[in-house]
This record gives C-alpha cells, sequence and structure tokens, in this order.
C-alpha cells in the first residue's frame, strides 16, 4: 500500500485517468473526490461488501435442476 500526504485541493493521480483529489480536511475525517472514467466503478468498501453479499445469497438461493 502507497501510504502519501496531502493537504486541500492536492491531487493524486492513478495512471492517466483517475484522479482523486482532497477536498476537505475535519477532525474527523477526510473528504474525498475522485474522477474516472464512467466505465470505472467506484464505489464505498461498505457497499461493495452489501452488494458482494446480496449477490451470493442470490446465487445460493436459487434451486439447482437435477441432473
Amino acid at each position: 500500500m502507497l501510504v502519501l500526504s496531502r493537504k486541500t485541493g492536492e491531487r493524486i493521480w492513478i495512471g492517466d485517468d483517475i484522479a482523486v483529489t482532497v477536498v476537505r480536511i475535519t477532525g474527523g475525517g477526510v473528504r474525498i473526490g475522485i474522477e474516472a472514467p464512467s466505465e470505472m466503478p467506484v464505489v464505498r468498501e461498505e457497499l461493495k461488501r452489501k452488494l458482494e453479499q446480496q449477490l451470493e445469497e442470490e446465487s445460493s438461493a436459487k434451486p439447482t435442476l437435477p441432473r
């Protein structure tokens, strides 16, 4: 993992197409902005886990056909 220090308004580039900007720093956290191509999904970790769990539940709930 790469760990960097940034100030408000500074950016980090990931490749040529993704920019992460520090928008605001407060005592309890950091607000960031992410610019990425529309075909690149950008989601919060907790949402990703929830979606993965839902997909897992849906696939295990489907009845299997007898062979």
